[in-house]
C-alpha cells in the first residue's frame, strides 16, 4: 500500500488531543473510573465477585436473576466504556463458566440488550476487547506511586489470581511505555511535512527508545505470569465466537437479534499501537495479515481507528528517509524498525511459551477436561498464530532500507 500513499495528506495536522489520545497515557484511558452510578449496582456486585462466581459455578445462576437496566443514565464516556467492561467480561464469564466443551449459546436479554446498546453508544463490538481488558482497566494503588505492577491495580477480573492481574497489567505498562512513540510519531509525521530533518532525527530517535522501553516491558509477562495457568485458565476467557471451533455458529444475544453474532476474541492486534508504528514506518504486510489486521481496527475504540488511518494518509516517511539525502535519518529509520522487528521476536517467543509449549504440557500431563483443545494452535483472536507472527515480522525486517547509490 505504499506507493499509494505518498501524494496523500491528512486534511488537518495530526493531534492527539482530536484522537482522544494522551501524551501522558498513550492509548490507555486516563483515570478510568471503579465504579458506575448506583443503579447499576446488581452489574457491578456480580462483576466485582466474577472470580468467585465463575469458580463456583454460580455466574450463570446471578445472570438469569439480573434485573433489565437502561443505560440512559450512563452519561460519560468513561462511565460508557466502565460499563462495557463491566458487561463484555460477566458475558465471558457466562459463555464460558464450564469451559469450551459447553458454552453458553444464547445471552440472556438482561444482558444482551444493554452491552448491545452501549457497544452501539461507544462504537465497539459486543465482546471483550483489548480497550476494556486493558486501556479501561487499571487503577494506580498510591496515584503518586511508580508505573510498576506493585502499584498497579485491575479495576474487573477473572479467574487465573495473580497471573491473571499480571497479564493485565503488565499489558497496561506496555501500553503506557508506547505514549512516548505515539507522541513521537506526531511530531514525525510534522517533520517530514516541514521537511526538517532535524525534528525527524529527533521524533526517530524518541520512537526507537519508545520500543525498546515496550519490549522492557512486556518481557515482565515471563516473571510474573505462569505459562501454564495463562492455557488452561486464563485462555478461555479472551476466546470469542468467531473463528472458533468450540463455538462455529456464533452466539445469539437474546432481544437484539434471532440470527447468532460472530465476534473475534481478545488480540494484541486490537491494541492500536504496534498498527500506528506500522503505518507510520510504512511496514507493508502480507494481503492475509493486512486483512487480519484491518478488521481487528473494528475492535478499537472509533477514534482511535480514525488515527490509523490519518497516519496512513500522510506523507511517506520512507520515501522522504530515502530521497532528502540525509543519512542519518535512514540510519535512524532503519534503527527503528530493527527495534521493533526485536519487539516482534520477543513477541513469538512469548506466544511459544504461553500457548505452543504449556499445551504440549498440558496435554502430557492428559488435563483432557480442562485443555482448551479447540485453540491449541490458534490465537484468541482466531488467527493461526504462529505463521501470523512470523510473517509480520518478516515483513517488519523486509522493511529496512537501503541508501541509494
Amino acid at each position: 500500500m505504499e506507493p499509494q500513499r505518498q501524494n496523500l495528506k491528512p486534511a488537518t495536522r495530526l493531534s492527539l488531543r482530536r484522537y482522544h489520545i494522551s501524551e501522558e497515557y498513550g492509548f490507555l484511558l486516563c483515570s478510568p473510573l471503579k465504579e458506575l452510578p448506583d443503579q447499576y449496582r446488581p452489574w457491578m456486585e456480580i462483576a466485582n465477585k466474577l472470580p468467585h462466581l465463575i469458580e463456583s459455578h454460580q455466574l450463570r445462576a446471578h445472570v438469569h436473576k439480573m434485573p433489565l437496566l437502561d443505560c440512559r443514565f450512563l452519561k460519560s464516556h468513561r462511565e460508557q466504556r466502565l460499563a462495557h467492561l463491566v458487561l463484555a467480561a460477566i458475558t465471558m464469564g457466562f459463555v464460558w463458566q464450564e469451559g469450551e466443551t459447553q458454552p453458553q449459546k444464547v445471552l440472556p436479554r438482561t444482558l444482551a440488550i444493554p452491552f448491545v446498546e452501549v457497544s452501539r453508544k461507544l462504537g465497539l463490538p459486543a465482546i471483550l476487547v483489548h480497550s476494556d481488558l486493558v486501556l479501561t482497566n487499571w487503577t494506580k494503588r498510591n496515584p503518586e506511586g511508580p508505573w510498576e505492577i506493585s502499584n498497579l491495580e485491575a479495576i474487573i477480573s477473572f479467574p487465573g489470581g495473580e497471573s491473571l492481574r499480571a497479564f493485565i497489567l503488565v499489558t497496561v505498562l506496555v501500553e503506557k511505555a508506547a505514549a512516548p512513540g505515539i507522541k513521537a510519531l506526531v511530531q514525525g509525521v510534522e517533520a517530514v511535512l516541514q521537511r526538517s530533518q532535524d525534528a525527524l532525527l529527533q521524533a526517530l530517535q524518541q520512537l526507537r527508545l519508545s520500543i525498546q522501553d515496550i519490549t522492557r516491558a512486556l518481557a515482565q509477562m515471563h516473571d510474573y505470569v505462569d505459562p501454564d495457568i495463562f492455557y488452561t485458565v486464563i485462555r478461555i476467557f479472551l476466546s470469542g465466537w468467531k473463528d472458533n471451533p468450540a463455538m462455529p455458529t456464533g452466539l445469539v444475544y437474546e432481544g437484539v437479534a434471532t440470527e447468532p453474532l460472530r465476534y473475534s476474541g481478545g488480540s494484541a492486534a486490537q491494541s492500536s499501537v504496534l498498527q500506528a508504528f506500522d503505518e507510520f514506518l510504512g511496514i507493508r504486510h502480507c494481503k492475509e495479515s493486512v486483512g487480519f489486521l484491518q478488521r481487528m481496527r473494528d475492535y478499537m475504540p472509533p477514534s482511535h481507528k480514525a488515527f490509523l488511518e490519518d497516519l496512513h494518509s500522510s506523507p511517506s516517511l520512507r520515501n522522504y528517509v530515502l530521497t532528502s539525502g540525509a543519512g542519518s535519518c535512514l540510519v535512524a529509520y532503519n534503527q527503528c524498525v530493527e527495534a521493533l522487528a526485536e519487539l516482534r521476536s520477543h513477541h513469538i517467543n512469548m506466544v511459544a511459551r504461553y500457548i505452543i509449549s504449556a499445551a504440549a504440557k498440558a496435554r502430557s500431563r492428559m488435563l483432557s477436561h480442562l485443555l482448551p483443545h479447540a485453540l491449541e494452535d490458534r490465537g484468541t483472536g482466531g488467527t493461526a498464530v504462529m505463521s501470523f507472527l512470523k510473517s509480520i515480522k518478516e515483513k517488519t525486517v523486509e522493511a529496512i532500507l537501503q541508501p541509494c547509490a
